[in-house]
């Protein structure tokens, strides 16, 4: 038995995505971005109160990344996890990480733009900050893509980065990262990537978020 628990747009986005890409049979429980998540009876399966969770036989998994290396270790017959002898395992792991690196700025400003709920408690000053240092993440990508994917082919580490650049096309536009920009459209192409997104309204409400100007 496998059980996703999931919020829309979220991290859990990339555990969804990847059991799609796994084909495997599991049942998925949506959640409302509310307090709802940190309510019974969900805050005894994960006290933090944040998505994703994973139940899988006897184990419950709370860390998209740990997530990603369990299933791929799981079900290897997909081809999209490198077991600890394959020359590109060092690299899998870190970009499977790496999706948090960006996740933390889109999180931030995620919490600015959409979560306070009172203009009075949001800064324009941590939303700029944000957005340059989210930037710098996407720029990294940009410059380390030599092919069509993150590896020698298509794998988890493509799921996890892709989902938080899809989080974070909201606050940075990718109009300046071309070959990023060519990879995420890749991604997008993916069918088990379409059955990933939100069947209606998500948690971002607008396509973009620029940054508020700071006023003198």
């Amino acid at each position: 038995m496998i059980r996703l628990h999931h919020c829309p747009q979220t991290r859990s986005m990339r555990s969804l995505w990847l059991l799609h890409e796994l084909d495997v049979p599991f049942e998925v429980i949506t959640y409302p971005f509310d307090k709802t998540l940190r309510e019974e009876p969900y805050r005894s399966l994960n006290p933090a109160g944040r998505v994703p969770t994973l139940e899988i036989d006897d184990i419950v998994l709370t860390e998209s990344g740990a997530i990603a290396e369990y299933l791929c270790e799981r079900f290897p017959q997909r081809g999209l996890g490198r077991d600890p002898s394959h020359t590109e395992r060092p690299l899998w792991l870190n970009w499977i990480h790496f999706a948090e690196t960006i996740s933390q700025h889109t999180a931030a400003l995620t919490q600015q733009h959409i979560a306070l709920y009172d203009d009075a408690m949001r800064s324009p000053i941590v939303m700029q900050l944000e957005a340059k240092r989210l930037a710098k993440t996407l720029g990294l990508i940009e410059q380390r893509l030599v092919g069509d994917y993150l590896l020698s082919d298509f794998s988890a580490a493509d799921i996890g980065v892709g989902q938080a650049v899809y989080m974070a096309r909201h606050f940075v536009a990718l109009d300046g990262f071309p070959r990023l920009s060519d990879w995420f459209a890749r991604l997008e192409a993916r069918p088990a990537y379409r059955q990933a997104l939100p069947d209606g309204p998500g948690l971002y409400a607008r396509d973009f978020y620029a940054p508020w100007e700071v006023k003198a």
